[in-house]
């Protein structure tokens, strides 16, 4: 039946009205937002990987450069993207505002225009005044900046997409470990408050990327509890530091406020910053486990969903959880948890619970078509002890992840069989199981038993060419074809290589 005001009392109509009133003024919780990282072999299809988000209540996404299948799958998605330009392009985007206007026209203006994607920033860099690079991408970064901006502007995008730039932690500092003591780094404080200051005047925000397991795993003796959000009630660690009247329990308090104390200081405090990467990985390191990332990310989302903020900055700022997926493909220099960020794994599946907005969980990737049911193991007969082993299982895990048998790793308690079977696997699966990918001098066969042990998982690889959603487009397959080529290359070394 339909509501009829004539019918309805004053007194009615102004509970109506208040309550109105209050729906408007509450502040709304912080939108869930993630990290989509495509260095995988065998990638999660575009398609199913939107869904994932969607399904999940991820409403932005941040890609770390213009991967056209991810671009693709995005239009018309409902989803909010910032896109990254990478590292090794600051210069040359740097010293040709040419160079940044065609960048701005093949990797924003293409896909709004064309796929309907909602790209709402440009990622100018990624933690480029970072200590370890030496000083590498500072000179170039502002300029590109600049570039970028006027490019978005020729573009008439302006209004739309926005600059920003993701930094590490590292640009500031407190010298006396309270939050208000805050400042930028001395060798690139003028080089900041530039930066701040363009951003700011062209409506961009800064990004900061904050990893307080990074702080845990480089110290052993940093206090575990600090690096993890309080639960409600518990008392706060010894490790808390007292700024004033404010105390603060956990490392991303103190460092997200170090940060506007570092802005406030240079009169740059009304810059928006947003979080650009924060989690915990699940492997390849004895701090990085399922149960750590559990306890860190509930916290996270916990403080998310209701909105929590900093003790400086009260509203939580958006925050874009890394990561969405493992990468099995990405570089381990910074060690081998490199790979293991995902909230969820390889194929979309989830790690662990994860409660969200209303008690609701986190739920699996939908059609999602994986390889055969089978896997590539040591012989029986064969001796674990073959001189032939240690060529072939560094062969395999040149080109295939075998961080998960890191020491303290999901596969670190194997014994050797199973070391060498895991190894094995993990190349004949990056191989797309191809013919010939189980050789190994016949050390190896294939076999459709489950070689799985406790917590130590044996994978079957997503088939990029099938699943459920949609046919995957030529770029995805593209992107599939070029990651296979290092694999490709390794299967001629073992044919002529006498293991």
């Amino acid at each position: 039946m339909g509501w009829s005001s004539s019918s309805s009392s004053p007194a009615v109509l102004l509970l109506l009205c208040l309550l109105a009133l209050v729906l408007i003024q509450a502040p709304s919780a912080s939108a869930l937002a993630a990290n989509w990282g495509t260095r995988a072999l065998h990638p999660l299809p575009g398609d199913v990987t939107v869904q994932l988000l969607k399904d999940n209540g991820f409403d932005k996404v941040k890609l770390f450069e213009a991967d056209p299948a991810a671009l693709k799958a995005l239009g018309h998605s409902g989803i909010q993207v910032m896109l990254g330009l990478p590292n090794e392009l600051l210069a040359t985007v740097a010293r040709d505002v040419a160079a940044a206007e065609q960048w701005v026209q093949h990797n924003v203006s293409h896909y709004v225009s064309d796929y309907g994607v909602d790209i709402r920033f440009v990622a100018v860099g990624n933690e480029p005044f970072l200590k370890s690079y030496k000083g590498q991408f500072e000179a170039a970064t502002l300029p590109a900046v600049r570039n970028v901006q006027a490019a978005l502007v020729k573009a008439g995008l302006a209004r739309q997409v926005r600059v920003t730039v993701p930094l590490n932690a590292d640009v500031y500092e407190s010298l006396d470990g309270r939050p208000s003591s805050g400042d930028f780094r001395p060798d690139i404080t003028t080089l900041m408050t530039s930066l701040v200051r363009f951003l700011l005047d062209s409506g961009g925000v800064l990004a900061i990327n904050i990893y307080p397991f990074l702080s845990m795993d480089a110290d052993a003796n940093f206090p575990r509890d600090y690096a993890f959000f309080p639960a409600p009630g518990a008392p706060p660690s010894q490790a808390s530091v007292q700024d004033g009247s404010v105390l603060y329990t956990n490392v991303f308090d103190a460092n997200y406020d170090t940060l506007v104390a570092a802005l406030d200081k240079h009169s740059l405090g009304n810059i928006t910053v947003v979080v650009g990467e924060i989690g915990w990985p699940t492997d390849g390191d004895a701090n990085a486990n399922a149960a750590g990332a559990q306890k860190f990310n509930q916290g996270l989302f916990d403080r998310i969903v209701a909105g929590k903020g900093t003790p400086r900055r009260p509203q939580m700022p958006d925050v874009y959880v890394f990561a969405l997926l493992d990468e099995d493909a990405k570089s381990v220099d910074p060690g081998n948890f490199e790979r293991h960020w995902g909230v969820f794994n390889y194929d979309g599946s989830p790690k662990y619970a994860l409660r969200l907005a209303g008690g609701k969980g986190i739920v699996p990737a939908k059609g999602v078509r994986y390889l055969s049911k089978q896997w590539c193991v040591l012989r029986p007969d064969a001796s674990p002890t073959d001189p032939a082993i240690v060529g072939a299982v560094g062969y395999a895990c040149q080109y295939a992840d075998c961080t998960s048998l890191s020491p303290g790793s999901s596969c670190g308690g194997l014994d050797v069989r199973g070391n060498v079977s895991y190894a094995f696997n993990q190349f004949f699966q990056s191989a797309s199981q191809q013919k010939g990918s189980c050789g190994f001098n016949n050390l190896s066969m294939v076999t459709t038993t489950d070689p799985s042990r406790g917590t130590c998982r044996f994978k079957i690889m997503i088939d990029t060419g099938r699943h459920d959603l949609t046919h995957q487009d030529d770029s995805g397959a593209a992107r599939a074809a070029a990651a296979w080529g290092a694999v490709v290359a390794m299967l001629a070394l073992l044919a002529i290589v006498a293991l």
